[in-house]
Parts: C-alpha cells; structure tokens; sequence
C-alpha cells in the first residue's frame, strides 16, 4: 500500500492492537482459475504470528483460493473524517481541506483450511472466547449441547493465515504542526473517540 514514512506503523504492539480493535477485517485471495476472492469476516491474531477465522461451507473462498500464492487480510481500526475546522491554521490562513485519518494492517501470508473437528473446535472456541471476554455473563461454546455444535461445525470451514509480512500505516494527522494534530484530537474526541486515542498512542 502507498505508505510515507511519516504514517509507517512499525511497532509490533501497535500493529497488534490494530489488528484487534479491527471489526470486521477482508481477506483477499487470488483464485485458482484467475482473479480475487474476497471475504469480509472476523480473523483473530494468535502469537507467533498468524491468523485464525472461519467461512461458512457455502462460502466458495475456501475451495477456490490458490493455496500456492500469498493472501492478503486488511484491518482497519480507527478511522474517520478531519474537518479543516479544528484546524488552528484555518484561522491564520485558511490554507487547509479536508481529510480522513485512519489506522490499518496488510498482513500476508499462506492460507490454508482446516476440516477437522478438533481443530475447528479449537478454532471457534478461540473466537468466541475473544469476543465474550468482558462480558458480565459470557456466553462459552461449552454452554450449547455436544451434539448441537457437532452438526453446526460441519457447516464451516476454518480458516489459518500464516503471516510473513505486516505492514502498518498510521495516517494520524502527523503532517500536520503541534497545534494542528492538537485541534484535532480536541475534535474528534467529541465525535471519535477511538480516532482521538489512537493518535494520542502515536505521539
């Protein structure tokens, strides 16, 4: 992606935080016949260093990618719209347009499925666990009857992307002077808190 030094994401905490805070990620894939699968989903980002989802049966993804070549998955964590009116420039000049600040992760990697059960359970349970973290009563893949996760795992087919490469872009405003990036955070705080956070992270 097109990337200035300015905006480059290296910090690999960061880029895991990223990764994390992303709601609902793409996978892109190459196809075997030629062109690209795309599939919008939850992927959830296990140390060392790899990827883990699911894609229903149905979803063609699965059994049409090219295992020989990489994919890719996007996350986009905070993003949003910068009004040229938090701007102190605009008063001292009023030299400024608008733009759209936003935190994001290219990982690629090698995909490949996984059918078996216990793996697959291994799977799901990994992501449910992570999305029901917090919650006051969390609901557990263990609180649905054996036999009725059983049939419902045989409608899906995991997913694992063994990453070799992130890449990170912060476009949080760094372009801009001291007092600039300061009106914006102090705007979008109001309306986007968590674009407000991240670039006070990036400071």
């Amino acid at each position: 992606m097109y990337n200035p030094p300015a905006f480059a994401e290296k910090r690999q905490e960061e880029l895991e935080a990223i990764m994390r805070a992303a709601s609902l990620p793409v996978l892109v894939s190459p196809a075997r016949g030629g062109g690209l699968l795309a599939t919008h989903l939850p992927l959830m980002f296990q140390a060392p260093g790899r990827l883990i989802g699911h894609v229903a049966k149905g979803n063609f993804h699965w059994r049409d990618f090219d295992p020989d070549q990489d994919s890719l998955a996007m996350f986009t964590a905070a993003d949003g719209y910068i009004s040229p009116s938090w701007y102190p420039a605009k008063q001292e000049h009023g030299r400024v347009v608008p733009t759209w600040n936003y935190s994001v992760v290219h990982a690629t990697g090698r995909l490949a499925i996984v059918e078996a059960p216990g793996p697959l359970l291994e799977i799901v349970t990994a992501l449910t666990n992570r999305y029901e973290q917090g919650r006051a009563h969390p609901w557990a893949v263990s609180d649905a009857p054996d036999d009725y996760i059983a049939a419902q795992l045989k409608g899906i087919v995991g997913l694992v992307l063994t990453i070799t490469k992130l890449e990170g872009k912060a476009k949080l405003s760094q372009n801009r002077s001291q007092a600039d990036q300061d009106g914006v955070i102090a705007g979008s705080s109001a309306e986007n808190p968590a674009l407000a956070e991240a670039m006070k992270r990036r400071r």
